[in-house]
Parts: structure tokens; C-alpha cells; sequence
């Protein structure tokens, strides 16, 4: 379909939209949206394009506004080239930027699609909701093997994506003030639904997939009335819906986890702080005031990796997720999720990388008892240092069972009556570690993010190699991925058989490389130790 004048013009220019492969040549990478055509890159296996506007530029009066629809464009649009990432502050390995005219998305679909409609996988990356960017991880692989089409989409980040303040509710914020960056996602939701078919995809069959806070978001968009509709299946990576706790640097539970959603009163406390922080004082200009403000001077003052989505007081968000989950109140589709073996090691090295030397038997007695307070002696019989090489492996260790393995289970248990679930553990030994990143003290194991490198190419992974059972582990994760995408079921011919966790809520998927276990099923609650763990509150 053509749409309006736009179309009448591209079909005068000797255009036509691509969404089957009637087209050769260099019409192959045109397609028309509907604002405008797109000219993208095409190879002998997919074809991409980059840097499409989904919304208008935040930008001005637009400055914490609900998002607005991009503006028309007649003449074919560059997108060989992302756009620009959204501002945020440098925090490896993600690429830092001031900018704020970021809405920006990309497509990859397989090179030839013939007439058929294809999933669409629309993928939210990770960075604590205050770094990261779509075009960082590219699913070239993903789409061409696994026969999707994938979405990779910027969204607004830390204080321009998630400030909450009384003063910026109303008018401009369609839905109140603190969730823009959720509402950024579920523009790009929209925009599939009206674009997917020009690029071979099917708007009736949309996957929602995310890792970290990425993984978050999917859980956020099952949980918020305004996503219901917008998609079919979800995969939540590296971050179980019911997750709630995060340690703080000597260990004891953080009052106000990073990198989660938090109640509408504390978003507002630190929405406040900032506008005091900047000099935004007068009530009855605050939003002026700080709408004036240049984009690095919000940045540096902005408690990083605080400013997340809230909840309550109506807006995208009426309630707790985690309330909503445990009610039934979410979209209720299929689900895939999943953690990796040894998460927590990512955190101990980024510290390592910031100065903090590794931890002392003494430093794990610390953490430890600040962690567990009355059952610390309980916790210390379970994790005996004299149980690991390190100190440091050892508090990883523990953290990666009672703060992602526990609550892992824990959704288990509450989605595994309510809709189908396949749970997985990624847990390849020798995952490569990030580029252009020194190596911590201590062997990273299937640290946090090195899934990602299985499933894409990426910016934080550049110029890695596998090993062959890396790459064959590589391959079927795709399978899995793009079958569920396909039909809600992972499973397909030749490949290692993946039984739902409805009825075995402590059973996973283990994802590993042949020579190190292989892919099968494992006792992921034994494994990890969540008898101990459900008993012990925190």
C-alpha cells in the first residue's frame, strides 16, 4: 500500500514499497513508511535500515512530553547510518551522547521475504534505563537465520526519559510525568503495528524481547494497560519480572534498588532534588526553568542510574508491576525467561574496573552479614568460602542465587499457571569477555550481558571469536528465539527438546556450549539454592 501524497510521490520517482520481493536492485531498499521512504542497505542475506524516526524530536516544549508523531518527508530518507543515541553519561560499554533528538529506530528483515508475513522481534536494550542504544546490538544474524523481523529502538533515558515532578504532569505529559522512556517504547509499539508490512512483517504477531533494563521494559509493558493490544509473546533476559532487591556496594539491600521501578512518592522526592540541584526553585516556573536547562548540566546532576519508571497515581503505570503479576492484572501472552549462571560477576568487575580491589576474606564476612543480618550464619553454611577460588567469586556467587535466581523461580511460579513459559539458563563457562575491557582478577564465567553476543553482533563484543560449540550454541539460541517468535514454542526439529515450566517451575533450559554440559535441562532451584532463599526475607 501507498499512503497519501507521499506515496503518489515515490511511485512518480519509480519507488515502490518492499514488502514482498517483487523488487530487485536498488528498489529493494526503499520502503515506504508511513511518513515517508526510507532508503536502507541491502545484502545477499537482509536488508537494513537504520535511523528512522518513530516520534518527533523530544526536544523544546517537547522536553518531557508524551511523544508526538514524526513530521512527513517526501524524498527518500538515509537510512544506512543509526541515529543518534539518546543523552546520557559514559558507562562502559555503552557510547555516551548529549543529544535529545534520539527516537530513532532500525529495522533488519531477512533479504527476501517473498509474499509471506514475518514475525516481528521489537527489542529494548539494557544500561539501567540511564545508557544503551538499539543500534548497539545488531540482529543481522538473528533475522536472516531465524526468518523475523527485528526492531532495535531508542528510547529516553535517565532524567529526559524517567524525571517524575508534580510540575511537568499534566498538559504536554499525556499520562503524568516520570514513565516518558515507557511511553517512548510503546510509540515504537505503535509504529510497528502501522509500519510492520512494508518490511515484510506481520503487526498481528509482535515478540517483545529485552535484556537488563531492557528486560525490564518487557516486564513493564505486560504490566501497563496502555501496551495491551501492541503484542503477542514477550522474552525477558537476564532480569525476572519478580526481581526486587539489589545489594549496595558493603552489601546490605538497597532502600531504593537501582535499575528498577520504583513508587511514584520516591520518583517525585528525586525529581524535586534535581529541580532544587539546578537552581529550578520557583513553583510556578519549575517546568519552565528546567525545560531551559542545556541537556549536560541535567546530566551531571542527575543521581545516575536512579531516575527509573514509576508506578501508582495512575499514568502508564497504575500499580506495582510485581502487585499486577501476582493479581493477574497483565497481558497475558506467551513467555520466555531466563538468567545467566553467573550474573553478579559482571557487577564485582565493572567495580574492579572503577578501583575497588577485589574482596578480602574479611570484606566477604562484611558483605555477607550486612546482606543477611539475622540469617547470616545460615547463609555462611551455604556459601563456605573455603568453597571457592576467591572471596569475590564466592559473594558473586551468593548474589546470583538469592537476588536473579530466587526471583526467577518466583516468576515461575506466578506466570506458570497463568500463561504458557519457557524458562532457560545461559551458562557457558567461557563466555568472551567485552572489548576493549581489561579482564577482572577473577575468570568471568556467563558474567551478565554475555548472552547478548549469542544472539547479536555488538558494539561491546567487537572482534570477539568463538570456538565451534560456541558458535553452534550460537546457532540454536537463534533457532530458540526466532521459533518462539515464530509460533510461542521454541522447540523445532533437530534441536535439543525444551520443556515449558508451567508445571516444573525450578526446571530451566540450561544453554550451554557441547564440552560444557550442552543444552539440557537442569534443577535450576536446586542449583541455585532457592530452598534457602525463599525462606530468608530480604
Amino acid at each position: 500500500m501507498l499512503f497519501g501524497a507521499v506515496g503518489v510521490l515515490v511511485a512518480a520517482l519509480g519507488f515502490a514499497p518492499a514488502a514482498a520481493d517483487a523488487v530487485t536492485g536498488d528498489a529493494a531498499a526503499v520502503v515506504v513508511t508511513d511518513k515517508g521512504p526510507v532508503r536502507g542497505t541491502v545484502t545477499g542475506g537482509y536488508r537494513e535500515f537504520q535511523g528512522i524516526p518513530y516520534a518527533a524530536p523530544p526536544v523544546g516544549e517537547l522536553r518531557w512530553a508524551s511523544p508526538r508523531p514524526a513530521r512527513r518527508w517526501t524524498a527518500p530518507r538515509d537510512a544506512t547510518k543509526p541515529g543518534e543515541v539518546c543523552a546520557q553519561l559514559e558507562l562502559k560499554p555503552y557510547q555516551p551522547g548529549e543529544s535529545e533528538d534520539c527516537l530513532f529506530l532500525n529495522v533488519t528483515a531477512p533479504r527476501h521475504t517473498g509474499h509471506r508475513k514475518l514475525p516481528v522481534m521489537l527489542w529494548f536494550h539494557g544500561g539501567g534505563f540511564s545508557a544503551g542504544a538499539g543500534h548497539e546490538t545488531m540482529p543481522r544474524e538473528l533475522a536472516a537465520r531465524g526468518d523475523v523481523v527485528v526492531v532495535t529502538v531508542n528510547y529516553r533515558l535517565g532524567v529526559f526519559g524517567f524525571l517524575t515532578h508534580p510540575a511537568l504532569d499534566g498538559g504536554a505529559a499525556e499520562r503524568r510525568s516520570g514513565n516518558f522512556g515507557i511511553e517512548d517504547q510503546q510509540a515504537a509499539m505503535r509504529w510497528v503495528r502501522d509500519n510492520a508490512a512494508v518490511f515484510g512483517g506481520d503487526a498481528g504477531n509482535v515478540t517483545l524481547f529485552g535484556q537488563w533494563s531492557g528486560a525490564r521494559s518487557v516486564c513493564t509493558q505486560l504490566a501497563s494497560p496502555s501496551a495491551k493490544g501492541l503484542f503477542t509473546k514477550a522474552i525477558a533476559m537476564s532480569n525476572p519480572c519478580m526481581l526486587n532487591k539489589v545489594p549496595q556496594r558493603d552489601g546490605s539491600p538497597d532502600p531504593e534498588p537501582l535499575g528498577l521501578p520504583r513508587a511514584r512518592e520516591a520518583g517525585e522526592a528525586h525529581g524535586q532534588r534535581l529541580a532544587e540541584d539546578v537552581g529550578c526553585t520557583d513553583p510556578a516556573a519549575v517546568a519552565a526553568c528546567l525545560r531551559a536547562k542545556p541537556a549536560k548540566e541535567l546530566l551531571d546532576k542527575a543521581p545516575f542510574l536512579e531516575l527509573t519508571p514509576v508506578f501508582g497515581g495512575g499514568g502508564v503505570l497504575p500499580v506495582d508491576p510485581i502487585k499486577a503479576f501476582t493479581e493477574g492484572r497483565f497481558t497475558k501472552v506467551p513467555l520466555m525467561l531466563g538468567v545467566n549462571h553467573d550474573a553478579y560477576r559482571t557487577s564485582q568487575a565493572f567495580l574492579e574496573e572503577w578501583g575497588e580491589p577485589p574482596l578480602s576474606a574479611e570484606d566477604y564476612h562484611i558483605h555477607l552479614r550486612n546482606f543477611a543480618g539475622p540469617d547470616a550464619d545460615r547463609v555462611l553454611a551455604a556459601y563456605p568460602l573455603s568453597d571457592y577460588p576467591s572471596p569475590t567469586l564466592a559473594w558473586a556467587t551468593l548474589t546470583t542465587d538469592a537476588l536473579l535466581a530466587r526471583p526467577m523461580v518466583d516468576t515461575n511460579k506466578v506466570f506458570g499457571g497463568q500463561v504458557p513459559l519457557y524458562a532457560y539458563e545461559f551458562a557457558d563457562p567461557d563466555a568472551p569477555w567485552y572489548a576493549g575491557m581489561k579482564e577482572p582478577s577473577f575468570p568471568t564465567g556467563s558474567f551478565q550481558d554475555s548472552e547478548l553476543q549469542y544472539l547479536f553482533d555488538t558494539t561491546y563484543f567487537a572482534g570477539r571469536t568463538f570456538t565451534p560449540e560456541q558458535e553452534a550454541l550460537s546457532g540454536e539460541m537463534i533457532g530458540y528465539w526466532a521459533r518462539f517468535a515464530h509460533n510461542g514454542n521454541p522447540n523445532g526439529r533437530g534441536s535439543p527438546y525444551w520443556p515449558r515450566a508451567n508445571h516444573r517451575t525450578e526446571f530451566a533450559q540450561s544453554l550451554a556450549p557441547a564440552g560444557s554440559g550442552g543444552i539440557r535441562q537442569v534443577d535450576f532451584g536446586d542449583e541455585h539454592k532457592y530452598e534457602l532463599w525463599r525462606t530468608i526475607p530480604y
